[in-house]
């Protein structure tokens, strides 16, 4: 079976943006992007909620072609453009687009189908929305949170209210020259 692999950049007090949606306090580096790619390397899928999607769709097809592309922009924009694509979205089902696929009903029993086939990987990339979802229907086999040295205070909460207690399995943290420190968890 297929794992889903949720990787989140987070604030110390657990939230995914700052109150106006914002992701610009997240901090990264050359280490950071090479871990998260060898991450790509064994996953053919990538899940995203409608906002992330569109974020990433915005920029990664041509993040390779344009001046002064970083290695990471190459190698992303790479995976990117070939990676089966998966967008939970009410408002965007029924689009089509190649190598991407909109679902908007049923989504845990979708997601769960999408689980059982045979394949690599399938990563979930940001999107809170999803993540909460997922959480909350105890779907995700692993959690990468890449926790930020930054206190928000408010913005969009990480993880659902009220979700079943999961008892998952800790993996020896890693802090990037950065700042950042991953936290990883998977299921027992």
């Amino acid at each position: 079976m297929r794992k889903i692999i949720a990787l989140l950049h987070v604030s110390l007090d657990g939230f995914a943006t700052n109150a106006n949606g914002e992701m610009n306090w997240i901090k990264f580096d050359e280490e950071l992007f090479d871990f998260v790619g060898k991450l790509t390397d064994n996953a053919d899928t990538a899940l995203y909620g409608r906002i992330t999607y569109e974020m990433m769709d915005a920029y990664w097809p041509g993040a390779a072609d344009k001046p002064n592309a970083t290695k990471h922009d190459i190698e992303h924009s790479e995976w990117y453009n070939n990676v089966n694509k998966v967008i939970v979205s009410g408002s965007m089902k029924g689009t089509e687009k190649n190598k991407t696929t909109f679902i908007g009903d049923n989504v845990t029993e979708a997601i769960k189908e999408l689980k059982q086939q045979e394949g690599g990987n399938i990563l979930l990339l940001g999107s809170p929305s999803v993540l909460r979802l997922l959480t909350k229907h105890n779907i995700i086999d692993e959690y990468l949170l890449f926790v930020n040295p930054v206190l928000l205070g408010n913005g969009i909460a990480a993880y659902p209210e009220n979700i079943e207690m999961t008892t998952l399995e800790p993996v020896a943290p890693t802090t990037f020259n950065c700042g950042v420190t991953l936290l990883q968890f998977t299921k027992k």
